[in-house]
């Protein structure tokens, strides 16, 4: 994990090997954002007609590099772009220096350290800058040969140490923000390696013990059913899903608790460590990225870890339900009927909707601790991708203020959401001449079905709001911003926030 510390140092006598600044769009050209004034006073205040003449404009990701100016201990500069001026009287956002500090720091891979003088005017942007720095940093190499080896020759370590200039480090506020950005990023950075790793090391048993090695170390209560304890229990939708893989599935789950806690929040993660599919198998070319059927639970593993780290004042439990969705002899097939944890039956039409059966069972045993909240995360749907796209998940919710509470907070940290209706007419079509319910409906608005069906096992009166982050989970595009190639770990900063605000009395 890249170092990160507060630093009140001038840029010129810094030792490192890049000083990053910020540069905004103009009107009439780039313009040098506060922070940069030690570069700018040595290019004699023509910095900004230097970078104009390299092609800077200030645009968002935009990255520049030029030698240092004479006198200063780094060689270089490192100018990123921060998007538009802010208007009159404001500050820049939280979120485009996030961008900035995420992209600087994966431009500056291989590096040693460098000195971040970008726009800091309290500790709130001294967090969000640490943040997406320690985001942007984040490489995942340990199935490389480099990754034995960070000096290898086919490959480069990650940013190792960053400074970051006008900080305060004796200010208490500047100390917490930091203090956050870490613990945060850190845990986030975890669900990213968990959704990366590769189905033939990550399944149900291995992602326990990963968890209960976390619990642990933080203090974090964790209880793990296995097989023998999910059959005594009755758990017919994980049993379900994992009966066809030779890896059985588990339900984990992990209690931390404050003893100024006033409020108690249950988190519940789809943990599907490989989905094929099942008997309803995938098509060639949709499988190669089904190791990221987990990032839910990924999701929910590192929220409650996080929580635990920043002491936050409300009790969090995370329920993760995890199996592995492969096609057997003893797999479920389509026109079996399940019996649920509930005690409803499911008839299961299409063994590809298998996300909604495992967080079921998982909804219903997190609904008998009667929480005042709680909230599922999931890679659920296609139909929401193509609803949402690949950056932003969707969220129901049977409260429509919790529902709005939580796409503020989603604001708050920059994970981009949008709120999606729960049409009543669309529960007729999981009606089923044998059982309960079944685990399809209609094709149009499927993923607004699965949010229908999982409101089924919702314990009555209990507030309840469902993330899709089929989108956003992972990215197989080249990276952007704080976001690298792979897995996101979407979801994991909203969650946090939700406690952060639950703590605070801020949710009623």
């Amino acid at each position: 994990m890249t170092a990160l510390t507060l630093s009140t140092a001038a840029a010129p006598g810094l030792r490192a090997d890049a000083i990053v600044i910020g540069v905004a769009k103009g009107a009439k050209g780039p313009v040098v954002a506060p922070g940069a004034e030690a570069v700018d006073k040595a290019y004699d205040g023509r910095l900004a007609g230097v970078l104009e003449t390299l092609g800077a404009s200030g645009a968002e990701g935009e990255v520049t590099k030029l030698p240092a100016p004479s006198g200063f201990k780094a060689p270089l500069v490192l100018a990123v772009g921060l998007g538009p001026v802010p208007e009159k009287d404001t500050a820049y956002d939280s979120e485009a220096l996030r961008k900035a500090a995420g992209i600087a720091a994966r431009a500056l891979t291989g590096s040693k350290k460098a000195a971040f003088a970008l726009p800091l005017t309290d500790a709130a942007d001294a967090g969000a800058i640490g943040e997406g720095a320690l985001l942007g940093a984040y490489s995942f190499d340990a199935y490389k040969d480099n990754g034995k080896d960070p000096k290898a020759k086919n490959g480069k370590a990650p940013l190792a140490e960053i400074a970051l200039l006008g900080g305060k480090p004796r200010d208490k506020a500047y100390k917490a923000a930091l203090e956050r950005a870490v613990a945060v990023s850190e845990e986030l950075n975890r669900a990213r390696d968990l959704v990366n790793t590769p189905p033939n090391d990550l399944n149900p048993e291995s992602f326990a013990a990963i968890a209960q090695a976390a619990a642990k170390e933080h203090g974090i209560k964790v209880q793990v059913l296995d097989v023998k304890a999910l059959e005594k229990g009755g758990y017919g939708g994980i049993l379900g899903v994992g009966a066809g893989s030779a890896a059985g599935p588990r339900l984990v789950k992990l209690s931390y608790t404050s003893s100024k806690a006033k409020k108690h929040l249950a988190f519940v993660g789809k943990g599907i460590t490989y989905d094929s599919g099942g008997i309803s198998l995938k098509p060639a070319g949709h499988n190669e990225t089904m190791k990221c059927d987990m990032s839910g639970a990924a999701a929910v593993f590192a929220a409650v870890v996080a929580a635990a780290r920043l002491g936050l004042e409300v009790n969090v439990t995370g329920w993760l339900a995890l199996a592995e969705n492969m096609p057997s002899g003893s797999a479920t097939r389509p026109g079996d009927v399940l019996r649920m944890y509930s005690g409803k039956t499911v008839e299961v039409l299409n063994t590809d909707a298998e996300g909604r059966l495992v967080l079921a069972d998982a909804l219903w045993a997190a609904s008998q601790e009667k929480p005042d909240a709680i909230v599922d995360v999931a890679t659920l749907t296609g139909a929401m991708v193509l609803a949402l796209g690949n950056r932003t998940f969707g969220i129901m919710g049977n409260d429509d203020a919790f529902r709005t509470a939580l796409y503020e907070a989603a604001g708050e940290v920059g994970e981009p959401a949008w709120p999606m209706p729960m049409p009543e007419h669309l529960r007729k079509g999981m009606d089923s001449p044998t059982a309960d319910i079944a685990n399809m409906g209609e094709r149009m608005g499927g993923g607004l079905v699965a949010g229908l069906f999982l409101r089924e096992f919702v314990g009555e009166g209990i507030t309840w709001a469902h993330l899709d982050i089929a989108g956003p989970a992972f990215n197989e595009g080249g990276p952007f911003g704080y976001t690298p190639k792979g897995g996101t770990g979407s979801g994991v900063r909203t969650l946090v926030r939700l406690a952060e605000l639950t703590a605070a009395g801020d949710l009623g």
